[in-house]
């Protein structure tokens, strides 16, 4: 049984990682005209970074144990990497070329693909009213960001696409891990190492000079990368899928409000209605599951 004090934590680090990501996709297009690849690899770089030193701390502190990776966790490690990777330079490819709300709400699909992967992975079951209060949601979110699909922008929302399918994969993973007591540090790391290695090609062949300003852009995202990280890990470590997912609308929300700040999109009366839509499904959804603690899984 989830108790209702684990499921208020993962909700407030979901919330916080949503936050982190909203703004690190920001930073991500201040950064300006570097390629999508070499964005990727900062972004990883400082979470390695972060990652590295905490385990080391962990080493240091309790010995060998706080770092040993558990008996049948390397496969949902590599796994987490794999879809990590896909999820993050899908997303960073998208942001770069279309509207950041456009890019939220399509990474926004990663609650469907985490319930599934969940359902598949760790049988999280699955009932009826918070899978209605998700669709409507991703309807509110939809009123806020009005996608336009044309020809041109095939390629970037689709690779926006693939990211919230990689993220829902990779947080379905992030879960299994918990569930084997695997260090949430050495899954960033895991992840972090994965990715950059991933990068290295491009970076040797075409890295592209940055400016002072364009190198201090690219570790802000790295920080928020990071913080965004370490919050969605402890997130699902704390709570399953179904109980928390939802939450991560509140990215769509942050998206819609840094673009307001920094890039002057206003606005309009259906982005207030989707607002309010995500705001009363994600309510209904956190009193259902107050209802239904007494059960193992009380959400989808």
């Amino acid at each position: 049984m989830i108790e209702t004090s684990d499921t208020k934590k993962g909700i407030f680090f979901l919330i916080s990682s949503a936050f982190f990501f909203a703004l690190m996709a920001v930073f991500v297009k201040l950064a300006g005209d570097i390629h999508f690849i070499q964005k990727a690899f900062f972004r990883n770089a400082v979470a390695f970074i972060i990652a590295l030193t905490g385990t080391i701390r962990d080493y240091r502190k309790n010995g060998k144990e706080a770092v040993t990776i558990p008996k049948g966790s390397m496969l949902f490690l590599i796994l987490r990497a794999i879809a990590g990777s896909v999820g993050v330079f899908g997303n960073f490819y998208a942001i770069d070329r279309i509207l950041l709300s456009d890019a939220a709400i399509l990474n926004k699909m990663a609650p469907f693909f985490t319930i599934l992967f969940s359902y598949i992975i760790l049988k999280e079951k699955i009932k009826p009213l918070p899978l209605i209060c998700i669709i409507i949601a991703f309807s509110g979110s939809i009123l806020i960001v009005k996608p336009s699909f044309n020809f041109t922008q095939m390629l970037p929302t689709l690779a926006a696409f693939m990211g919230g399918v990689g993220a829902g994969l990779a947080y379905a993973s992030v879960r299994k891990l918990s569930y084997l007591h695997c260090n949430g540090k050495i899954i960033i790391l895991f992840f972090s190492a994965f990715s950059m290695l991933l990068s290295v090609p491009y970076m040797i062949v075409s890295f592209n000079p940055m400016t002072l300003y364009q190198t201090g852009m690219l570790i802000c995202a790295g920080a928020c990368a990071a913080g965004g990280q370490f919050s969605v890990t402890a997130a699902y470590y704390h709570a399953p899928a179904n109980k928390i997912s939802i939450y991560d609308y509140s990215q769509v929300l942050f998206s819609t409000l840094f673009g307001f700040m920094f890039f002057g999109q206003f606005p309009d009366y259906l982005s207030l209605i989707g607002y309010i839509i995500i705001i009363t499904m994600a309510i209904v959804n956190f009193i259902y599951s107050e209802h239904c603690k007494d059960t193992e899984f009380s959400g989808l």
